[in-house]
């Protein structure tokens, strides 16, 4: 776990941090700029560590370092994959390890982070929850994958991160405090847009509600796969305790917040939940919401035999849901040949380490 028994210096909200490093120089003597020079150390520069925080003295660099705590990620392993996609894992201060994918395609670069250090959802499909869940993250540890990777493209030829998704590792509202904080983070210390910050969930109710009531219009995106409740029960352990008629309570109170747009994730499995006779009951879910749907071929993971949908079943999915007035799109695959879906990597890297040496 991170050291909680300093302040996190990259997990305090800008207001916070100011206060905090106001008492700091304070108590040390020092003029009260000095606040905003680590501030935009942090903010605008990046800083990886105190110690570059070059405009500041040696000592008071060493002062920082010594009664802050600074929750950098290092890079653990990076991935490039022919399409122009990226996967890093990357070390947090305690050894454990998070994924995060940079996902470019024309002027937009979407980096798709990670909440949780694994995941309990437990849904059957997911390479993720397949791996367990070993814990939360905090909010400085959502963001440094942001700080991190936002580097890494700028020195890579990249470019900017133009938008950003909790869609990695784990279930962002079950770890809301943390996401909470780490999105008023990116939008107020980081200036990315609300409506360039997209927060997945499988469904969890109170923190869809939490969601809307908040004033930034953050985009939702569900966790769908199914839009019957005894399907999706089979794919989605927490429909049991959050079926979809109350999540779909939740989402209209999202929609009625405004400007607040929705997505359905539904991911196309052979034989599980492509027959064509799911086409209406999802647009009857879509329709009232507004939500846009994409449908996205399933990435199969250790120990399920199952297969994506064929090209030909989900265009035939995509103009169904077309007919009846959805606006739907087909996810392109990107970043097979690398692992990039969300916890693959980790899964099969857990996979190898169960084989016996002969197997390996």
């Amino acid at each position: 776990m991170p050291d909680t028994s300093r302040h996190d210096l990259l997990s305090l909200p800008p207001d916070a941090l100011r206060a905090e490093l106001a008492r700091h120089f304070q108590s040390r003597g020092q003029p009260s700029y000095r606040a905003g020079q680590v501030e935009r150390w942090i903010f605008e520069a990046l800083a990886p560590s105190p110690a570059e925080m070059t405009d500041l003295p040696g000592v008071e660099r060493d002062a920082i370092a010594e009664n802050f705590s600074f929750a950098e990620a290092s890079e653990a392993n990076v991935a490039r994959s022919a399409d122009g996609t990226v996967k890093h894992v990357w070390r947090l201060v305690d050894g454990e390890l998070v994924e995060s994918v940079l996902i470019p395609r024309g002027e937009r670069l979407t980096l798709c982070l990670s909440s949780q250090a694994g995941c309990a959802m437990g849904c059957t499909f997911c390479a993720t929850g397949w791996g367990g869940f070993d814990r939360q993250l905090s909010a400085g540890e959502i963001v440094t994958q942001y700080r991190a990777s936002r580097r890494w493209a700028e020195a890579n030829g990249y470019g900017p991160i133009t938008n950003i998704v909790y869609m990695g590792m784990g279930e962002p509202l079950a770890n809301r405090a943390a996401v909470h904080a780490s999105l008023t983070l990116l939008n107020q210390g980081y200036a990315v847009g609300a409506r360039r910050i997209t927060v997945s969930t499988v469904g969890v109710v109170p923190g869809i509600l939490e969601l809307a009531a908040r004033p930034e219009q953050f985009r939702l995106a569900l966790s769908l796969h199914a839009p019957v409740s005894h399907l999706r029960r089979e794919l989605i352990p927490l429909e049991k305790r959050y079926p979809l008629p109350d999540v779909l309570d939740a989402l209209r109170a999202f929609d009625e917040a405004g400007g607040k747009r929705i997505t359905f994730e539904y991911t196309m499995i052979d034989g599980i939940n492509d027959a064509l006779e799911l086409i209406g009951p999802l647009a009857e879910l879509s329709l009232p919401v507004r939500a846009f749907v994409n449908l996205i071929p399933y990435n199969p993971i250790p120990y399920q035999d199952w297969r994506p949908s064929p090209a030909g079943r989900i265009r035939a999915f995509a103009e169904g849901l077309e007919r009846r007035g959805v606006a739907v799109a087909v996810r392109e695959t990107r970043g097979r040949d690398i692992d990039a879906a969300c916890g693959q990597l980790r899964a099969h890297t857990l996979v190898q380490l169960e084989k016996s040496p002969a197997e390996t």
